[in-house]
């Protein structure tokens, strides 16, 4: 189905299609084997998903958010509109009887860094019909982003939509799946992390070079900006007339990297919206990463925009 372009009077703000899930965080020194029961560190559960981490990160950021999924009629569902209504998020959320979803996440007490298992639960019934019901939230935005924790077939419409209408497109292809060709020519903005630019591109991303040339292929496929995140060296920009690696912000002693690429690309789109150019708006969501990672959970480690603006204050990024 094509759309009309309709532009609206006015845009504003960032539009976010995506998941909310329970995260059920585990900490220990490693994974168990199987057979193995092992001894943790801690546990906790905290609100996660990506699509509500990226939007209580660009709302802690400064922009005016409104968050589209699928909710269960249960205490995460409770929990997510608690969270969204705390942080001023505008929620257009259909309700189900399918529960909300959750996620299994493992963070590793000793480098912080995680693995996780999500079941999107509720969101994983999110269909191109809800977005079209959706479609005056995308077109009066300034800014839409969206992942792939739910289907792909929504997120696609969303990024027509989007597109339709003038809005400045994100898209994190995350977790990595196949993606129809038609989505990246829809893409302004594509934020794949390493593995995501692998599985994309289908050979390894071990170095800088390797992550130029994967943006070179994902240009060719037509998105405008390949915005590859390479966690501690930064975050490379790469498009057809420039190609810039920011480097990433140490803000202190990492202790959980659960949600540092959500605090990016949330803060990214913020800076989008607000009218920062693209380069300027890349060191503003690596500033946001580099505090996210030195607090525990998700949701709840994405930083203000007072601290993102005191940490560039303080002078440039740190290399690694």
């Amino acid at each position: 189905m094509s759309l009309e372009v309709r532009p609206v009077r006015t845009q504003n703000g960032v539009a976010i299609l995506g998941v909310f899930v329970a995260d059920l965080v585990f900490s220990a020194d490693r994974l168990p084997i199987p057979g193995e029961t092992l001894k943790g560190a801690g546990f906790q559960i905290g609100p996660g998903g990506k699509g509500s981490n990226q939007a209580v990160a660009a709302a802690r950021a400064g922009a005016d958010v409104s968050f589209i999924t699928r909710l269960g009629q249960d205490t995460f569902g409770a929990m997510a509109r608690k969270l969204w209504s705390g942080d001023g998020i505008a929620a257009h959320v259909t309700e189900t009887d399918t529960p909300t979803g959750a996620a299994f996440v493992h963070v590793n007490s000793v480098s912080g860094e995680n693995a996780i298992i999500i079941v999107p639960g509720a969101a994983a019934e999110l269909s191109a019909d809800d977005i079209d019901a959706a479609e005056a939230v995308i077109a009066g935005s300034k800014v839409f982003v969206t992942q792939l924790e739910q289907p792909v077939a929504a997120a696609q419409r969303g990024l027509e939509i989007a597109r339709a209408h003038g809005v400045t497109t994100v898209f994190n292809p995350a977790p990595a799946e196949s993606i129809p060709d038609a989505v990246y020519p829809l893409c302004d903005f594509i934020v794949p992390n390493e593995a995501e630019t692998s599985a994309l591109t289908g050979f390894p991303v071990a170095s800088l070079d390797d992550a130029r040339r994967a943006g070179d292929v994902l240009l060719s496929r037509g998105v405008g900006v390949a915005l590859i995140t390479l966690g501690e060296r930064g975050a490379l920009f790469h498009a057809r007339d420039r190609s810039v690696l920011t480097p990433a912000w140490q803000a202190g002693q990492v202790v959980d990297t659960t949600g540092a690429g959500d605090a990016f690309i949330g803060s990214f789109a913020a800076a989008l919206a607000s009218g920062e150019d693209p380069l300027e708006a890349v060191g503003f969501g690596c500033a946001a990463a580099g505090l996210s990672v030195t607090r525990r959970g998700a949701a709840h480690a994405m930083p203000y925009l007072r601290d993102i603006l005191g940490l560039r204050g303080a002078g440039p990024p740190a290399l690694p």
